[in-house]
């Protein structure tokens, strides 16, 4: 099994300095260049990908590259860019009009490159996909389809059963009430952190599930939420885990997982990558067999669990070519055959039912019940559809920490929060 290294997660839970300061530039272009011109029905196209530059998944997509084009009869002309260049690179080429075809987005940008106006809309393509209702959902902004899901996911929950079952906890906690009781129990077994819950500013996004768990939208229509009533109890509670110690100080990501790794922590966050981070790390090469997906726990029973979604589309510039790249996007992102070969190379899970239901995926135990436990109730950052959301999660982020360390009570930071996100909102 191929397993990512540490950029290659990096990449997937969060933006270099160099794609926020991009970002932040993806406002509405008020130049009114327009898309650029040319024969849309040309059957040469250019595919734009970072991971056409990563050793772990190169081979993989340029196999799907040479497929198509062989059976196609068509030039693609493939770039590439290191996922902490790509971003900017992509953003100042979509700006000068330099680039036409298909281009690998995260889903976390589609809509502040939506703002661009030069994506096509691609719901007739995307029709006969066979796309999941969450995968599709992924690649939508203002109602329009402008990017067909190549891999959906989510970040979730994972546990450890082992340590779960030495601290004598029962089953699955499903509420927040019986997930704090598990904690607790799981406190009296030496050296082991109950839950290696972000408490790092970098990475304290991770209290926005929890927000939303405790009944906080964050966003309603263009008004923050943030400090209303739910997302304060979301905090307290938090800051109550933190000063039990049931969770840790200065945990980030990948401090989390090292813990996780080594046995000593019994819960975490993260991507369904994890499992090929940990099996990377792990002394105990027995780990993965005892790594189980978690719905995360909802505040009383019959309420939805919450889950961020991440993953990948193909997007498609309109301009040259863009037919024939919006047919190659739906040939790489919904051929059966080739999602689910590509899912055995690179261990990504397929967006389109069939090829969730394919031998070579539906096998993976791991992964359909993290796709049934974790993604199927996933839901995208409201705070996507701004140029500076980035800015704005670090805004609670930092408030949040001031709460946990003591500095503020969890009304009066979360205010100052919502204060300064309300001035990112552009």
């Amino acid at each position: 099994m191929n397993t990512l290294n540490r950029r290659d997660a990096l990449r997937l839970l969060g933006l270099s300095t160099l794609g926020v300061a991009a970002l932040a530039a993806c406002a509405p272009d008020a130049s009114g260049g327009g898309a650029p011109q040319g024969d849309t029905a040309a059957k040469t196209f250019g595919f734009t990908s970072w991971s056409l530059n990563e050793e772990a998944q190169k081979a993989a997509v340029q196999a799907i590259v040479d497929d198509y084009a062989k059976k196609n009869g068509v030039t693609i002309t493939p770039t590439s860019f290191p996922y902490n260049e790509y971003l900017n690179q992509v953003t100042l080429k979509l700006r000068g009009n330099q680039l036409t075809g298909a281009i690998q987005l995260d889903v976390a940008w589609l809509g502040a490159m939506a703002a661009m106006g030069k994506l096509r809309d691609l719901g007739p393509v995307a029709g006969k996909g066979g796309y999941t209702d969450v995968a599709l959902a992924s690649g939508q902004v203002g109602g329009k389809q402008l990017g067909l899901p190549w891999t959906t996911g989510s970040i979730g929950l994972i546990a450890n059963t082992e340590l779960l079952e030495k601290a004598g906890v029962d089953g699955m906690p499903a509420t927040v009430e019986e997930f704090e009781a598990a904690l607790r129990k799981i406190a009296k077994l030496d050296g082991v952190v109950p839950y290696a819950a972000a408490t790092k500013a970098a990475q304290l996004k991770d209290i926005l599930p929890w927000m939303r768990t405790f009944g906080s939208p964050l966003l309603d229509g263009e008004e923050i939420t943030v400090g209303d009533e739910p997302s304060v109890a979301a905090v307290e509670w938090y800051k109550k885990l933190f000063d039990a110690k049931l969770i840790a100080p200065d945990v980030d990501r990948f401090d989390a997982r090292a813990l996780f790794a080594q046995g000593k922590a019994a819960f975490y966050d993260d991507a369904i990558i994890a499992r090929g981070v940990v099996e990377s790390q792990a002394p105990d090469k027995t780990l993965t067999t005892k790594m189980a997906p978690l719905a995360r726990p909802v505040l009383k029973a019959g309420d939805t669990p919450q889950a961020l979604l991440w993953g990948h589309v193909i997007a498609v510039v309109e301009g040259e070519g863009a037919d024939a790249a919006a047919e190659f996007a739906s040939f790489a992102t919904s051929d059966t055959a080739t999602v689910a070969s590509f899912f055995e190379k690179v261990k990504l899970p397929p967006t389109t039912t069939a090829g969730l239901a394919d031998p070579k995926v539906a096998g993976d135990t791991f992964t359909t019940e993290w796709t049934e436990k974790i993604t199927k109730t996933a839901s995208a950052n409201p705070f996507w559809r701004y140029a500076g959301y980035a800015q704005i999660e670090t805004a609670i982020a930092e408030q949040v920490q001031a709460v946990l360390v003591g500095d503020a009570s969890a009304k009066d930071a979360l205010a100052k929060a919502a204060e300064t996100a309300k001035g990112l909102q552009k």
